[in-house]
C-alpha cells in the first residue's frame, strides 16, 4: 500500500545522491539516473537533480571490464534528499557479521536526518548494517534473501515483493526491480501521470503485475504454454464493463480453471487482482486528469459507485480519491493537453463492485 503521498517543493528539483560502491553492478547503477532523470513537470524541467559519489573521488570498479569514475567524494551525501544506494557483488559476503566497514559508516556518517533512503537489490545489506532496517519490512534479491534474514534478523525480510516502502525507507528485489521502485517513488512524489511518462520514455510498464516470487522456480512461462495476453489486452479495452471469468477464458479459448491457473503462473496475482489494480490506475489518471465527478470516475473506471471506488483506491494507494485529486490535480491540469484523454464512455450501471473482482 502506498503511503499518504508527499509532493516534493515544486521551487526546486529534489536532489538524488547515488552511492557508488567498490564492486557496483553497472545496470543498478544507471537506474536512477535514466528513472529520475526523465521525470519532468508540464513545462519540461526536471524534477530530480541526479549526482553520484563514492567513498572517495576517482575510479570505483564495477564487476564487468571497466571502472566508472566518481568525481564526488562522500560529503555529497549531507546534500542529499534522497540517497540511494544500488547493488554490489561484494556486499553480501561483506556483510556476513553485519557490520559496516569503519570507511562506510564515516561515508553515511554524512547524511542528514529525515533524508529518504533507497537501496537496490543487494544495496539493502549497507542499509540494514547501518541499522536502518530494523524493525522494518524490507526486501533484496530472492537469491539473498535467507542469507540477508539471518545476517539481520531485526529486518522483516519479505522476499516475495519487487519493492517496499516504508515511507523514509524503501528497497527493492533484485535487479531490475530496482526500476519498479525508482517509478513507485517518481507516482509517489509527482502522480501517476508522471511516472507513466517516464515508463513510456523508458520503455518499461508503469506497473508490473506480481512480485518476484514469479521468478524464483520458472523465470518465465513454458513455451508450449499459451499466453493469457491477448485477454489483458481485450480487458483493458473494457475496464468500465462488468467482466466475468468466462468472458475472459474465452478470449484464450480455455476453460475458467486453466486460465485462472495460467493467467497466476504468468502475472503472479489472479485475474480479478489483476483487474482490480488496472482499474485503480485508471481511476489515478482520472483523478490527476479531469474534474469528473466520483460517481463518473467509478463508473468509467468499472467500479461502478463512488463507495466501491473509493473503497479500492484506499485499500491500494492508502488515502481516499478526494486527497489523492487534492494532492496531485494542480500539477496534472497544467499538462492534462499533452496527455491521452479518459478511457471508454462510461458503460451500462452494474453492480457496485464487478463480478470478477
Amino acid at each position: 500500500m502506498d503511503p499518504e503521498p508527499s509532493p516534493v517543493p515544486a521551487s526546486r528539483a529534489h536532489r538524488v545522491v547515488v552511492l557508488a560502491l567498490a564492486g557496483l553492478l553497472p545496470f543498478e547503477l544507471g537506474i536512477p539516473h535514466r528513472i529520475f532523470g526523465r521525470a519532468k513537470d508540464p513545462a519540461g524541467r526536471p524534477l530530480y537533480e541526479i549526482l553520484t559519489c563514492g567513498l572517495a573521488p576517482g575510479p570505483v570498479r564495477t564487476d564487468a571490464d571497466f571502472a566508472v569514475h566518481v568525481e564526488h567524494g562522500p560529503e555529497l551525501l549531507a546534500t542529499a534528499d534522497t540517497v540511494v544506494v544500488p547493488a554490489s557483488y561484494e556486499l553480501g559476503p561483506a556483510y556476513e557479521h553485519g557490520r559496516l566497514s569503519g570507511e562506510l559508516a564515516a561515508a553515511l556518517a554524512h547524511i542528514r536526518p529525515g533524508t529518504r533512503l533507497v537501496s537496490i537489490c543487494t544495496g539493502g545489506y549497507v542499509l540494514a548494517a547501518a541499522g536502518y532496517l530494523d524493525g522494518r519490512r524490507a526486501t533484496t534479491h530472492w537469491a539473498s534473501a535467507e542469507h540477508f534474514q539471518r545476517t539481520f534478523p531485526a529486518v522483516r525480510v519479505d522476499a516475495g515483493v519487487l519493492y517496499t516502502d516504508d515511507g523514509d525507507v524503501l528497497t527493492s528485489a533484485g535487479v531490475a526491480a530496482g526500476i519498479d521502485l525508482c517509478l513507485h517513488i517518481v507516482r509517489r512524489d509527482h502522480g501517476a501521470a508522471v511516472a507513466n511518462d517516464v515508463a513510456r520514455r523508458t520503455v518499461v510498464p508503469p506497473h508490473r503485475d506480481g512480485g518476484q516470487a514469479q521468478f524464483i522456480d520458472r523465470p518465465v512461462p513454458q513455451p508450449q504454454l499459451a499466453s493469457t495476453t491477448a485477454a489483458r489486452a481485450w480487458v483493458l479495452d473494457r475496464l468500465h464493463e462488468p467482466l466475468r471469468l468466462t468472458d475472459l477464458a474465452r478470449q484464450e479459448a480455455m476453460s475458467v480453471r486453466t486460465f485462472t491457473r495460467r493467467f497466476r503462473e504468468e502475472s503472479g496475482v489472479s485475474p480479478g487482482e489483476w483487474i482490480v489494480g488496472q482499474r485503480v490506475e485508471r481511476a489515478r489518471r482520472l483523478l490527476e486528469q479531469t474534474d469528473l465527478p466520483m460517481e463518473q470516475v467509478a463508473r468509467e473506471t468499472g467500479f461502478g459507485a463512488a463507495q466501491s471506488l473509493r473503497k479500492h483506491v484506499q485499500a491500494a494507494l492508502g488515502v481516499t480519491p478526494t486527497a489523492y485529486r487534492r494532492t496531485f490535480r494542480a500539477t496534472a491540469t497544467a499538462s492534462a493537453t499533452a496527455v491521452p484523454g479518459p478511457g471508454p464512455a462510461p458503460g451500462p450501471g452494474g453492480p457496485a463492485d464487478p463480478p470478477i473482482s
